[in-house]
């Protein structure tokens, strides 16, 4: 019986899981071993004298009698009180991503099917706008801020990542937009929609994967963030990535840097959740940006 002649020889294919597994391995580690050690106490995942004992737990059974402990998480969560600043990443991510997603689809469509030339540099001025680094634009909106008496608060901080997320959003789904013919908008309006009709139903349902995947980088730009977030809000409001790094100067003299893992866990989880019920939009959404119609 002859082989397929798209069948790989056996040892490239070995070779190829091989390197997968590896690559697997080395990018899954850090996460793996951070949510083990998380279940730790400190002299055992920073043990010096013998790295096993992260793994066996041997000092977390002598101090608390078992081999696993929220400690952690009780003392980030409670007692420095982690969930306020849960609290505030989520509203600024849900703020940012529904702000961004609205004005973007709106002013991505609309330079889609613009057949005017300012349309070009328009896009070629978000982008320079998108490059510039963030502490440079947000060093510009604190003067402003002070004198207003509007620093610190959430709203404030949603406007300046909605402003520095809102030129990606818009290259993306103009991108998006560019790959779906004109034909359907204009069938729909001759079906007797008006313009806006026939984006809201004939457009935006075929392009939705394209919506969702840029509504996750609007997501991840907003709930990542640490200059824009760290520079803008009190101590009082922060979100949670400022309140980690908080952790790893404030509580790490006191010996309690067990708070700071069990909250990197804590922000981790959530991010791991969102991308494996997405996964298909993503996938979709990226190879229909990538393909023009």
């Amino acid at each position: 019986m002859a082989r397929p002649t798209n069948a790989q020889p056996l040892p490239l294919m070995v070779l190829s899981l091989g390197f997968i597994a590896l690559w697997l391995i080395a990018a899954a580690f850090p996460f793996v071993w951070t949510a083990w050690g998380s279940f730790k106490v400190e002299p055992d995942f920073f043990s010096r004298s013998d790295w096993t004992n992260a793994i066996t737990g041997v000092q977390t059974i002598r101090q608390t009698g078992s081999a696993f402990t929220g400690a952690g998480y009780e003392g980030a969560w409670l007692e420095q009180e982690f969930w306020k600043s849960v609290i505030n990443t989520a509203i600024v991510t849900l703020c940012v991503t529904v702000i961004s997603l609205t004005f973007g689809t709106l002013g991505g469509y609309a330079l889609a099917r613009s057949g005017y030339r300012y349309t070009f540099w328009i896009l070629i001025a978000a982008l320079i706008f998108r490059a510039m680094p963030h502490v440079t634009l947000v060093s510009g909106y604190l003067l402003p801020f002070f004198e207003l008496g509007i620093w610190g608060y959430l709203p404030t901080t949603i406007i300046v990542l909605v402003a520095i997320n809102q030129p990606f959003t818009l290259w993306m789904l103009h991108s998006f937009f560019l790959s779906i013919p004109k034909d359907l908008d204009e069938s729909a309006m001759v079906d007797g929609c008006t313009r806006f009709q026939a984006f809201r139903l004939a457009v935006i349902p075929v392009m939705w994967p394209g919506v969702v995947t840029t509504g996750l980088f609007s997501f991840l730009l907003a709930y990542n963030d640490f200059t824009v977030t760290s520079m803008l809000l009190t101590q009082e409001n922060q979100t949670m990535v400022p309140k980690i790094a908080s952790f790893l100067g404030s509580t790490q003299a006191e010996g309690k840097v067990m708070y700071a893992v069990a909250a990197v866990v804590s922000a981790i989880a959530p991010l791991f959740v969102l991308v494996l019920f997405f996964q298909r939009q993503i996938v979709s959404g990226l190879t229909a940006g990538a393909v023009k119609g």
